[in-house]
């Protein structure tokens, strides 16, 4: 049962920290004269949680401070920085790059206070190696390699770190929950007390996690319940690396993070507008290509989609696509069949996006079903023309968000025509739901079309 903390609790004004007795200095911000008695000392458990409910007058909301992790993209994802007393998996295949990105966290983050990077996988001359070639090397980062829960409990609460990294959290065993690590009751209860330990501490935890051949992360559906933020790390295509967020309480979970894998670590980009397009004269745009405007949370990317369709062998179609989910290619292609005459039942189809960027959005619709059109008909879709719009099974166009800002990044990389349906009232359209281009001079033009079939007669002149 927990019982209550004994005496005051000091927290800093500055950064939130908090601290059992008054100090003049604060160990995390290295402000002096900080250190203020806080309201909330009646009622807080040495562990996570609150004995006592709190009035939310009362609460200080310093105790919300987020801590900069020296990377804007990693910051991000997470909604501003890595938040205290917080909780966060990070998962992705073999050999991706985690560990280096986890490493450069802890150089380049914004906290006087201590970092800890425990690590079961390697030792500390080899985590030393790597740092020296990452030029990761600070003060107040402190190594410890052990893969028992116990002794990373122990180290924990004697080193009181501001931030900690396990990696990873599969080598972590502790006997409570059995004797072989890796099991979903030691993922499980690893990440739990573990958790409960950042909670009562104010400290910003960070749980590496594998990954199964199927993507997910490795261990209980239950595991990621217990933490507060859930990201995974992707390989894009060569160098490429997308950081992107399954669970995010503390912020959006749409924003990704781009990066390049380099001979010094990982590189953030930082204007990766036309970073998935194929650089090639847009006057002639290869059969079975569509560019899309994709919002991406703050940011717009444009991204090329490519479709290939050829006859099926032995009567059984299939559709091959990795970026874009499987089930939504043959949806579009069933209600261009059915909207359009075009037949795609006796075809194999073959979807990829350029860059190997992974997308889910809806108003890639559109884009999707004029590259699937477009390669069925072998007619290329006109020059400098982008497409946006959610696709309905009646083949109705509906319109999507952020019309305005797909089009100034179109015309940014040289697409002079916006095409899809117009935006909702309040956004600068006339809120009647019709379908209309967007350009510099906000001509109509064939646009006005409503629905798919009408739509790619107008595109393909067909």
């Amino acid at each position: 049962m927990a019982t209550k903390q004994k005496g005051p609790v000091y927290r800093c004004s500055n950064c939130g920290h908090a601290e059992p007795k008054w100090l003049g200095r604060c160990p995390e911000c290295g402000q002096w004269n900080s250190l203020r008695e806080s309201a909330q000392a009646e009622g807080r458990a040495d562990r996570a949680g609150e004995t006592f409910p709190l009035p939310i007058l009362s609460i200080d909301p310093g105790e919300g401070a987020r801590l900069p992790t020296g990377l804007s993209e990693v910051d991000r994802v997470l909604g501003g920085g890595l938040m205290r007393g917080s909780s966060t998996i990070i998962g992705g295949e073999p050999g991706i790059g985690k560990s280096t990105l986890l490493l450069q966290v802890c150089a380049r983050a914004e906290t006087k206070g201590r970092i800890l990077y425990v690590s079961g996988e390697e030792s500390p001359a080899q985590i030393r190696m790597r740092a020296d070639r990452l030029g990761a090397l600070r003060d107040g980062l402190e190594v410890f390699c052990s893969c028992d829960l116990g002794l990373v409990r122990s180290t924990l609460d004697a080193l009181k770190p501001s931030i900690a990294v396990i990696d990873s959290v599969q080598t972590l065993r502790a006997e409570e929950a059995g004797s072989v690590p890796g099991t979903a009751n030691q993922i499980k209860y690893c990440a739990q007390e573990l958790s409960a330990w950042a909670k009562a501490h104010d400290a910003a935890l960070i749980l590496v996690a594998h990954v199964t051949k199927e993507g997910l992360i490795a261990g209980p559906k239950a595991a990621e319940h217990l933490v507060d933020a859930v990201l995974g790390f992707e390989q894009g295509e060569g160098d490429m690396r997308v950081l992107r967020a399954s669970k995010n309480r503390f912020g959006s979970a749409e924003e990704v993070g781009l990066f390049r894998m380099g001979e010094k670590g990982l590189e953030e980009v930082t204007d990766p507008s036309g970073l998935f397009l194929v650089r090639r004269d847009s006057r002639n745009m290869p059969v079975g290509t569509a560019v899309a405007p994709v919002h991406e949370g703050s940011r717009v990317l444009l991204v090329e989609i490519q479709a290939l369709t050829v006859p099926a062998k032995a009567g059984l179609t299939r559709v091959y696509s990795e970026r874009i989910e499987a089930g939504r290619v043959s949806r579009i292609a069933a209600i261009l069949e059915k909207h359009t005459g075009l037949r795609f039942s006796d075809q194999d189809i073959y979807v990829n996006v350029a860059g190997g960027m992974r997308i889910a959005e809806p108003g890639i619709d559109l884009a999707l079903a004029c590259a699937l059109f477009s390669a069925r008909s072998d007619t290329a879709l006109p020059a400098n023309t982008a497409l946006a719009g959610e696709l309905s099974l009646s083949g109705e166009l509906r319109p999507v968000r952020q019309m305005r800002r797909r089009a100034k990044a179109s015309a940014a990389m040289g697409f002079s025509l916006l095409i899809g349906p117009r935006e909702a009232a309040g956004e600068g359209a006339d809120g009647k739901g019709r379908a209309g281009a967007i350009d510099s001079r906000e001509a109509p033009g064939w646009t006005r079309e409503s629905d798919i079939g009408s739509a790619v007669r107008a595109l393909f002149g067909r």
